[in-house]
């Protein structure tokens, strides 16, 4: 335990940002995996729909430091163009 004040509360401080960067890698790994599952099923409509939900959370997730940014933008190109390889294949 920290025997400064100020450390004290950075390290509360630490434990409050943990848990708000957990929760929001969980909401990005939960729109990817809806991505996922639609493309698992072949259903472009849901996947289209699955992929407008899941691009905006990734990009927060870049933005608020929980991602890098390059790995935000290569999850969303990856899952654009397997998206996109089912209108092709279909």
């Amino acid at each position: 335990m920290a025997n400064i004040k100020s450390a004290a509360k950075a390290a509360r401080k630490a434990v409050k940002a943990q848990a708000r960067n957990h929760a929001r890698k969980s909401r990005i790994r939960t729109h990817v995996r809806a991505v996922e599952d639609a493309l698992a099923k072949g259903d472009k409509d849901a996947a289209l729909k699955a992929l407008k939900a899941a691009e905006p959370e990734i990009a927060r997730g870049a933005t608020k430091g929980v991602l890098h940014a390059n790995t935000a933008a290569r999850k969303v190109s990856r899952l654009t163009k397997r998206v996109n390889k089912i209108g092709a294949s279909a």
